[in-house]
């Protein structure tokens, strides 16, 4: 006849293998993306011909260079539709636009979604900034700007001289953006 454990040490053990497990999954994790991700470059010049970039636009159907917003404070904001606090995000943005417009600010919007669904969205929300495609490489140039996991929403700010000066995983707030605007 076999004995078992008292039901509440059989719950403790089973808590105590589970908790072991998570932090053996976030160490692995950890050590993971350490091995796969080269550090987040602070400049432009730092990734291999950052403003020679080009992304087709959605809704005109054409290319749009980086180039085009070199030398000017710019805001690039990685994003997807199927990603709530981005899509929450983009009239901030828009509004952002539209006051710091007139003091020379860029704000480009990197969809890193499927075109049929960006092209949707802007339908029915359309914003006054340019938004771009970029599925696979906006993804890749998110992590080189120094967005090691991959989340979305995540927000740059480069300054006149191509400077990253600010990143932000998550959504930002008016707060933010009011603060970031002393950083030209």
């Amino acid at each position: 006849m076999t004995l078992k454990p008292p039901l509440d040490q059989r719950r403790r053990l089973l808590l105590s293998g589970a908790v072991a497990a998570t932090a053996v999954a976030g160490a692995g994790w950890g050590w993971w993306q350490s091995q796969r991700s080269s550090p987040p470059s602070d400049t432009p010049e730092g990734i291999p011909q950052f403003w020679e970039k080009t992304f087709d636009t959605p809704l005109e159907g054409h290319s749009l260079a980086l180039r085009t917003f070199q030398h000017r404070p710019l805001l690039l904001n990685f994003w997807a539709t199927w990603c709530p606090p981005c899509v929450a995000e983009m009239p901030l943005l828009n509004h952002f636009f539209q006051q710091q417009q007139a003091n020379d600010w860029q704000v480009l919007g990197i969809a890193v979604d499927k075109p049929v669904a960006v092209r949707q969205f802007l339908a029915r929300q359309p914003v006054d900034f340019p938004v771009v495609l970029a599925p696979l490489e906006g993804a890749d140039l998110a992590r080189a700007l120094g967005n090691l996991g991959g989340g979305l929403p995540f927000t740059v700010l480069l300054d006149v001289n191509g400077q990253v000066r600010q990143r932000k995983i998550g959504q930002v707030t008016p707060q933010l953006l009011q603060s970031w605007t002393a950083l030209r």
